[in-house]
């Protein structure tokens, strides 16, 4: 960490790359640790000390939730059967796995949660407006959805700006949407958008819907 900020001008220091990297981290970490679907106290307090070294300073109320917790657990130096529990419980939520499935591979897919999906969700009109994507489209290949957009008269955009009209999100992906590679392009469109960009948000869902009816 740039403890006295003396890398922070540096073009090859980038705080919030490392940042994300750990987040990602995070994440696979906590799907190793539930998947013998039981977490000890050894494993309780390596998670707290990476935390504590690694992304307790982030203004996360997600990853500073699960700390609080941990923490609290933790403060009398034991982890018994109920904290056992409630943490492995916690880390089930944070991996995007479901308890009855504790492994990735025996999970299907689910519907990415909270996003800031426009609401109502607009009418989408297609001739020169500009498309992005993000996300894994349950319709099918990227570039198919693409087209069906060009065979419209749309654009498509390789990455979010003020020239988007519309992000159009799949609808396969992970509970913890903020930590995935496109979440990134998430956040940007809320950042235009908040700031009175006329972009658009809109889930796969509705997207097909105003495709096919």
């Amino acid at each position: 960490m740039d403890l006295h900020g003396e890398f922070e001008a540096s073009r090859f220091f980038n705080q919030a790359r490392m940042d994300r990297r750990a987040a990602d981290a995070l994440v696979g970490l906590a799907a190793g640790m539930i998947a013998d679907g039981t977490i000890n106290q050894a494993e309780a307090e390596f998670l707290k000390n990476w935390l504590e070294n690694n992304l307790a300073h982030l203004h996360d109320p997600v990853i500073n939730l699960l700390y609080s917790r941990l923490s609290c657990m933790l403060q009398d130096g034991i982890l018994d059967a109920d904290e056992s529990a409630d943490l492995l419980s916690m880390l089930h939520g944070f991996a995007g796995l479901s308890p009855t499935k504790p492994k990735a591979s025996d999970n299907a897919f689910t519907a990415p949660n909270d996003l800031p999906l426009c609401s109502p969700a607009p009418e989408l009109l297609w001739d020169g407006r500009l498309f992005v994507f993000t996300g894994t489209m349950a319709y099918g290949p990227r570039k198919a959805c693409q087209q069906l957009v060009e065979e419209r008269g749309g654009r498509i955009g390789g990455s979010v700006n003020k020239k988007t009209h519309y992000l159009i999100v799949g609808s396969i992906g992970n509970d913890q949407w903020r930590h995935s590679s496109y979440g990134l392009k998430i956040m940007k469109a809320v950042e235009l958008r908040e700031a009175g960009c006329p972009l658009r948000i809109v889930g796969e869902d509705h997207w097909q819907q105003s495709l096919f009816g």
